[in-house]
């Protein structure tokens, strides 16, 4: 593969030409894509699945774009015969499946896979463990594939439900960084007791755990990949020569592999073609209510809350938090928070506005916006004095009106991306130069959540 150099251009430039990249998403629908490519859906977790629990991974390299104009050489595994594509799928099965991962390593250097959380992992129907050398020093913590052409198959049982890593297990202070990892989601065996459709409008109702406080809505089921780069180290691979890991800096820091602007835009972005996941949260306010006063059914009827997983794939404590409400944390590394583990324990879960996540760590959050003040500019106008338009700075996600589904004038020449009188709430990392894209502002660990007024709206669909 040719290679590239690193570029840099000047950074507000490039910030300048990324935001107008930003495509607003418009749709909240959780997709499934098979090995036969399905089209994936705007918004939401894609996962990628088997009828059967068996799974092909090739390893691939290629190219992402970061919003500072840079183009940065990374590996990763991709499902069968697909190109190259960061991060890798999202490999979704459900719990008590037979779980087959044929991996095939066309890259020069062997490669492994661990799958922490899993039990009994057999690699060529023995048990996986360690690899060391004649002279005793351990080379990978899992039998590998071959450099160019090796192959392995890997097996276990999904014994336990959650929200799982699987990365590289040779040399993975190398491998992992230059994007050998996915997530693996394991969805429960649910107890036939619990409903698995809403009574009020017969609209699927999916579980996290098999635990009843542990419903949301399947069409706002999202994931959260926490990764870096150092882009000193991939070029270093790209170019063939070696890299001393004492001097490991990481540069970019990535949501789903991708940087803020980026991380806003839709799944599939035809510019972002090698990185496919969007990390944009798309929900409607929280409404328990099916009827109305009238008896009349509520068509902005939301009880179910959405899903975030959360993983973090780098190599130091994460911290991620959503402005304007808490999540309510339910479960880390696949257990539930309750005393025991399980449904029937005492209830440990709790709300947080800020998750911290270990290297390797994964956890999973309920989340939804409750509208509180239901603030209108009728009958409950915010209680202040709202500013005239030459005394506000206006920005691109702003509607014109601080009500949800309002629009108003907003000054001539502005870039608006509001689409309905929809809020916005930004949703980032609070280490702050991990907001960044290499000393680029305002990139790296940010997206936004987007609240779209109650149904039925103008917003499109």
């Amino acid at each position: 593969m040719k290679s590239r150099k690193l570029l840099r251009i000047p950074r507000y430039l490039s910030l300048a030409l990324a935001l107008v990249l930003v495509a607003v998403t418009v749709s909240g629908q959780v997709g499934v894509v098979t090995a036969q490519g399905e089209p994936m859906p705007r918004t939401g977790m894609v996962c990628t699945t088997s009828s059967t629990g068996a799974f092909t991974l090739t390893t691939r390299d290629g190219y992402i774009s970061l919003p500072d104009g840079n183009a940065v050489y990374m590996w990763g595994f991709s499902e069968g015969d697909m190109p190259f594509q960061h991060p890798s799928p999202v490999l979704c099965v459900n719990q008590g499946d037979t779980v087959t991962i044929t991996l095939n390593n066309t890259l020069s250097e062997d490669v492994s896979i661990v799958f922490p959380g899993q039990e009994n992992v057999l690699a060529d129907g023995a048990p996986s463990q360690p690899v060391f050398n004649a002279a005793g020093e351990l080379v990978s913590l899992a039998p590998v594939a071959a450099a160019n052409g090796g192959s392995v198959t890997y097996s276990f049982v999904a014994n336990r439900a959650g929200t799982f890593l699987y990365e590289s297990g040779t040399e993975p202070t190398k491998q992992v960084d230059m994007g050998l990892f996915g997530a693996l989601v394991v969805r429960p065996a649910l107890d036939p007791a619990l409903p698995t459709t809403d009574p009020h409008t017969g609209q699927p109702i999916a579980y996290a755990y098999n635990d009843p406080d542990t419903a949301f809505n399947p069409a706002t089921e999202y994931l959260l990949l926490i990764s870096e780069i150092d882009p000193e180290l991939h070029m270093a691979v790209e170019q063939g020569y070696l890299y001393n890991m004492n001097n490991y800096t990481p540069r970019y820091w990535l949501y789903n592999g991708r940087s803020f602007p980026d991380t806003t835009a839709d799944n599939g972005a035809t510019w972002l073609a090698d990185q496919p996941y969007g990390a944009l949260v798309y929900i409607h306010p929280y409404d328990p209510n099916p009827t109305l006063g009238d008896g009349s059914p509520n068509p902005a009827y939301n009880p179910y809350p959405a899903l975030i997983r959360n993983i973090n794939v780098g190599t130091m404590n994460y911290s991620h938090h959503p402005h304007g409400s808490h999540g309510r944390l339910i479960a880390w590394d696949g257990y539930l928070l309750s005393s025991d583990g399980s449904a029937s324990g005492e209830d440990m879960s709790g709300e947080k506005f800020t998750i911290t996540l270990a290297p390797g760590q994964t956890m999973d959050s309920l989340f939804q916006w409750v509208d509180v003040e239901h603030w209108n500019p009728v009958d409950n106008p915010v209680p202040v004095t709202i500013p005239q338009l030459q005394d506000l700075a206006v920005g691109q996600y702003y509607s014109g009106s601080p009500y949800l589904g309002n629009i108003e004038n907003l000054p001539v020449g502005t870039q608006a991306l509001n689409q309905c009188g929809e809020y916005y709430h930004i949703a980032h990392n609070h280490a702050l130069h991990q907001i960044t894209a290499w000393g680029v502002v305002l990139s790296g660990h940010i997206t936004f959540t987007r609240i779209d007024p109650p149904l039925p709206n103008q917003c499109v669909q």
